[in-house]
C-alpha cells in the first residue's frame, strides 16, 4: 500500500521524533523513505550588498540542511533511503510539490500543535493534511502522563 514515503522534517526538537516514526513505518512496510527539509530566507534579510555578487545564504542554509539530513537518516541504516532532498520555499506548498513530483504515497508531518495565530493562519502540517492528494501522517507530541494528570 505505502512504497513511497516522504517525510518532512524541520529544525525542531521534534524532527528526530518524527523522522524516527517514518522511519519505523518504512521498515515495516518495506518501503523507501524520502526525506525533505523545507528552507526559506526571510523576506526581512536585505538581498546581497553588491548585484555583483550571488547572495550565499541560500547555498549556506542548504548545506547545513543536506548535513542533517544525512545524519538524520544514519538513525535508520536498514532503511532504503535516496539522497535528502532541501526545497526552498512556503514549507507546506514545498512539501506537496515534493510529493507529486516523487509520487510518494504517505506524506510523514510533525504536529507542533495549535499556539496562538496558528489556530487563525494554519499550521504547516495542518495545510498539508488538507490540501494533499494522498495520505498524510501526522505525528503528535506525546506527552509524559504527569504533564496530562495536572
Amino acid at each position: 500500500m505505502f512504497q513511497k514515503i516522504l517525510v518532512a522534517v524541520d529544525v525542531s526538537e521534534r524532527a528526530v521524533a518524527v523522522f524516527d516514526a517514518a522511519a519505523a513505518l518504512a521498515e515495516k512496510l518495506g518501503a523507501t523513505l524520502r526525506v525533505v527539509q523545507v528552507i526559506s530566507v526571510p523576506a526581512e534579510f536585505p538581498p546581497a550588498a553588491a548585484a555583483s555578487h550571488v547572495d550565499p545564504l541560500p547555498a549556506h542554509l542548504t548545506a547545513l540542511a543536506v548535513r542533517y539530513l544525512k545524519e538524520l537518516a544514519e538513525r535508520a541504516p536498514l532503511i532504503a533511503t535516496d539522497e535528502p532532498i532541501v526545497a526552498v520555499g512556503q514549507p507546506w506548498r514545498a512539501i506537496l510539490d515534493t510529493a507529486r513530483e516523487l509520487d510518494a504515497d504517505l506524506i510523514v508531518v510533525g504536529s507542533h500543535g495549535y499556539h496562538g495565530w496558528d489556530r487563525v493562519l494554519g499550521t504547516t502540517a495542518g495545510k498539508v493534511a488538507n490540501l494533499a492528494d494522498r495520505s498524510v501522517l501526522v505525528v503528535h507530541e506525546r506527552k509524559p502522563a504527569e504533564a496530562e494528570a495536572q
